[in-house]
């Protein structure tokens, strides 16, 4: 992660208004400070709020991503750790940590597609900081993108579980 820096948008761009999760616009020739750019997407202080705008839209930024490429196993298989060090490339809007150093990953299981030879299937089991987080839907989808990119995975299946409740002392 970089240190702060303040950028000009060079066009019209999507954002979401940490945490609740509220879709915005921020306006071309808007001043904005990115306050971390990790996981592929970038989180900016704009009029006095927190905004998430995504990896693909850091051109209006200024900006490129590069997303770790995953090597495929030789044996077409899938292992865990592959999945864990995907998990490991998503992170919290507001903070610099990771959801598996977060403790929002309660648990994860690669299995043999039923629906793909050859492929397969991830269950996620994980939580949120808070039950009402706006920004949960992002991060779930954030989750199943990182690990759909694992080669020969087929699909991914995220249950969302608030028990037990997620706390301070689940950080690593």
């Amino acid at each position: 992660m970089a240190e702060r820096e303040v950028v000009v948008t060079n066009r019209d761009v999507d954002a979401r208004i940490v945490p609740a999760g509220t879709e915005i616009v921020i306006p071309k020739d808007s001043f904005v400070t990115i306050t971390q750019s990790l996981g592929g997407t970038f989180t900016v202080s704009v009029n006095g709020n927190l905004a998430r705008i995504e990896g693909r839209d850091a051109d209006a930024l200024g900006k490129t991503v590069e997303y770790e490429e995953v090597e495929a196993p030789a044996d077409g298989s899938v292992s865990e750790e592959q999945v864990w060090a995907a998990l490991h490339q998503v992170y919290d809007p507001e903070i610099p940590v990771n959801v598996v150093e977060l403790g929002l990953i309660y648990g994860c299981e690669v299995k043999k597609s039923t629906d793909i030879a050859d492929k397969f299937d991830v269950d996620i089991t994980m939580t949120l900081t808070a039950p009402g987080c706006g920004m949960g839907p992002v991060i779930v989808n954030d989750v199943r993108f990182y690990v759909e990119r694992v080669p020969n995975v087929a699909k991914v299946e995220i249950d969302l579980v608030f028990e037990p409740p997620w706390n301070n002392e689940m950080l690593s």
